[in-house]
């Protein structure tokens, strides 16, 4: 919901996407409606307010109306404008049931008519009331509450634009406007201008607030897209502290080659205890187990990227990177394997994991069709990394790593145990592993 300003800014910034746009507007126009409502509701309080001080204070009434007050005179304004607002409501909540935005010259054409209903009262006053007195009584303050409230279109032109029809109302009443047999010096046109040119500033004012507070929705909605599209890339296991590192350091989601230490994590003879128990306790079972993994993987700067059944694969440097991949993974892994000993002594289900990492270069980014894509790695390090843990259940072991990871951790790792060259699918020459834990 943009003026002629915003809609040219809207056009330049391609980046933003459809989604966002679509957004921004349902939030503008939502303010849209409070302000709406907040002129229905001081319409209403101020028709009430003037209609008991009519029948309870009719002297005081006489006095300063010079006994002309007729409130018929009144609601003839207030009933017809109280209606126009409703109609306006009507019109932005279909539209936002639609999905569309109001158009642009609908909008300035309900500013006009709206900041129009002051002067229409003005005018009603000084037939009662005279000029003078009734420019310095109440009426001309009203267009105040039409201009603040303007703010909520988050609007610059058209929060200046109810300014401007304000200030011309205001003057055209004062220099124009005379009954007939009204016996009143010549207008002070300095005077006057002075008084319209404060109600254009409180307009132009109301539009620098309106701005800003756009600029903060829009912030607020990039934000909150970037966190989704984060959220929907990664997976809803993401902790919220990874997210902040993605939408603050801006890792980038293309295909490039990383450096990544890679970990397969699986449950042994899962399938086995499945059998014998009800679907429910095997999610329940599954939930507690990668509950405790997870938040493991978090503290240390893993991601885990899917979920495979009874097991995951978990990626250190990326998309985020790091230097440091082969401990961050090795350390996860160690009290992933403390954790899960001390999660055993709690169930009547306990559960053997076995956890492989690899690390080396691997191809990362968004893989997938154009309608649904997932931020994945692929290469020889991920198979490897899969083949590696494998081997848990052959070496009767729960943690092994590759000699390139024993490398990179250098000292770290001198607690590794050989387990010799073994024969892996798929590779022609037996292969190194080395076991922890």
């Amino acid at each position: 919901m943009a003026g002629f300003w915003d809609r040219k800014k809207d056009a330049q910034d391609s980046a933003v996407s459809a989604e966002f746009h679509q957004i921004l507007m349902r939030e503008v126009m939502t303010t849209e409606l409070l302000r709406v409502k907040a002129l229905i509701g001081t319409t209403v309080l101020l028709s009430l307010i003037s209609g008991a001080v009519y029948f309870f204070a009719p002297d005081a009434v006489s006095r300063v109306w010079h006994g002309n007050l007729n409130p018929f005179y009144l609601y003839a304004v207030i009933v017809p404008f109280i209606l126009f607002e409703l109609w306006v409501h009507t019109a932005i909540t279909w539209n936002m049931r639609k999905g569309r935005d109001l158009p642009v010259i609908r909008r300035y054409i309900g500013a006009l008519v709206e900041t129009s209903m002051p002067t229409v009262a003005l005018a009603l006053q000084i037939n009662s009331m005279g000029s003078e007195a009734a420019l310095g009584f109440v009426t001309p303050l009203t267009y105040f509450i039409f201009i603040i409230l303007s703010t909520l279109r988050l609007d610059f032109w058209l929060s200046s634009f109810t300014g401007f029809v304000a200030a011309a109302g205001l003057f055209c009443m004062a220099m124009f406007y005379h009954p007939a047999g009204d016996v009143v010096p010549g207008p002070n046109i300095y005077y006057h201008g002075a008084r319209s040119l404060i109600l254009l500033v409180c307009g132009l004012l109301a539009g620098a607030v309106g701005m800003q507070l756009r600029r903060q929705f829009e912030a607020s909605i990039k934000a909150a897209t970037a966190r989704d599209r984060i959220t929907d890339l990664f997976g809803q296991h993401v902790s919220p502290q990874v997210v902040e590192r993605l939408m603050t350091e801006g890792a980038s989601t293309d295909s490039d080659i990383r450096r990544v230490a890679v970990m397969f994590v699986d449950f042994r003879s899962f399938t086995a205890g499945a059998r014998t128990r009800s679907p429910q306790e095997v999610v329940d079972r599954l939930d507690g187990a990668f509950a405790v993994l997870v938040d493991i993987l978090d503290r240390h700067g893993g991601i885990v990227n899917k979920f495979l059944g009874d097991g995951f694969l978990a990626l250190f440097g990326a998309p985020l990177e790091t230097d440091d991949a082969a401990h961050q993974a090795v350390a996860a892994a160690r009290e992933m394997l403390i954790a899960n000993e001390r999660f055993n002594t709690t169930t009547s289900w306990p559960l053997r994991i076995g956890i492989g990492i690899h690390i080396g270069e691997v191809v990362a980014g968004n893989i997938g069709s154009p309608r649904r894509k997932e931020y994945t790695v692929i290469g020889d390090t991920v198979n490897f990394a899969a083949r590696l843990e494998a081997l848990n259940k052959e070496l009767n072991s729960q943690f092994l790593i590759s000699s390139d990871v024993r490398e990179a951790l250098g000292e770290a790792a001198g607690d590794a145990v050989p387990r010799g060259e073994v024969p892996i699918r798929g590779y022609e020459k037996p292969v190194a592993v080395w076991q922890l834990g």
